[in-house]
């Protein structure tokens, strides 16, 4: 699919869209879909000129980084602005899938990091260094990024999305501190408001071992741990919120005695405390055979029915 069509080119497609988004679940069995779509896909709504680069990720053509470039940024109207990922998410409603859809969004932190610096970054300096010196554009930032946010993912429930999952996938960079002055208050709200959609809400990052604490006190119903956190220390640290994680995904590069061994590990400590879900602690990897996740699955689909 992908030397056919480019990953825009592919979500502006409903019924080519909803073919790959089902693909996982027919091949493997896994217990949910999600929709196959990008964090990006919102951002053009909002006047963002972003292209995805084979090989780089994100890059955007008209970096944010003044009050002025805040203010010029639209609202979403999802109906009229993103419609193919809505006619995407009813095609799939349509045809039953056997599993729950899981819609998403970046949450705004992640999403701003692109915005700022232009692209994938390192150290995210870009970004901090707005966020610190010229704090009433970042507030206005989030604030424009968190509205369209609510309003995104309403139009994904309403279309007929189950759950919805927020990835925060680089806000591990911030500290604790930072994270609860310049993040947390947008972070209540969006959860605050989607709650009122009665779905189950997720959040997720990479390398936020030390935000799950604040986490934890956010309106939300599960955490995604990545590969660094297991579950009991997430216990441990006074999370109770249900977990949801977190086999390293390079495992699956490994021999299948070593896969069965480490996802055997975090299925013991999932029945154990019986308030989690199991899932990789990031995204697959391109290298990863196949057949390897057919395996995966009814690995932890027999081990868990014991």
């Amino acid at each position: 699919m992908k030397e056919k069509y480019s990953l825009f080119e592919i979500t502006h497609q409903p019924e080519l869209c909803a073919y790959v988004t089902r693909l996982p679940v027919e091949h493997y069995g896994v217990d949910a879909a999600i929709l196959y779509k990008d964090i990006m896909s919102p951002l053009p709504a909002l006047g963002v000129d972003v292209e995805i680069k084979k090989g780089i990720g994100p890059v955007i053509h008209n970096p944010v980084s003044t009050i002025q470039d805040v203010e010029k940024l639209g609202a979403i109207n999802p109906k009229a602005d993103v419609p193919y990922v809505l006619d995407t998410i009813r095609l799939l409603s349509e045809e039953q899938l056997d599993v729950p859809l899981i819609g998403f969004s970046g949450a705004p932190f992640t999403l701003a990091s692109y915005m700022v610096e232009g692209g994938p970054s390192k150290n995210y300096a870009k970004t901090k260094a707005l966020m610190y010196s010229k704090p009433d554009v970042w507030f206005t930032l989030m604030n424009k990024l968190g509205n369209m946010i609510i309003s995104y993912v309403r139009a994904q429930i309403e279309a007929g999305a189950k759950a919805i999952q927020i990835f925060d996938s680089w806000v591990g960079a911030l500290n604790a501190a930072d994270y609860r002055f310049y993040i947390k208050p947008v972070m209540n709200r969006i959860f605050a408001e989607l709650q009122n959609e009665d779905v189950p809400l997720i959040v997720f990052g990479v390398g936020a071992r030390h935000l799950l604490p604040e986490w934890n006190d956010l309106p939300v119903d599960v955490i995604g741990l990545d590969w660094r956190t297991s579950i009991t220390e997430a216990r441990e640290m006074g999370v109770t919120k249900v977990l949801q994680g977190n086999l390293d995904p390079a495992i699956l590069l490994s021999d299948w005695e070593t896969i069965e061994k480490k996802t055997k590990e975090i299925l013991r400590q999932s029945i154990q405390d019986g308030s989690h879900v199991f899932n990789l602690g990031h995204g697959v990897t391109p290298e990863v055979n196949p057949e390897t996740l057919k395996k995966l699955t009814e690995l932890i689909h027999t081990y868990s029915k014991r």
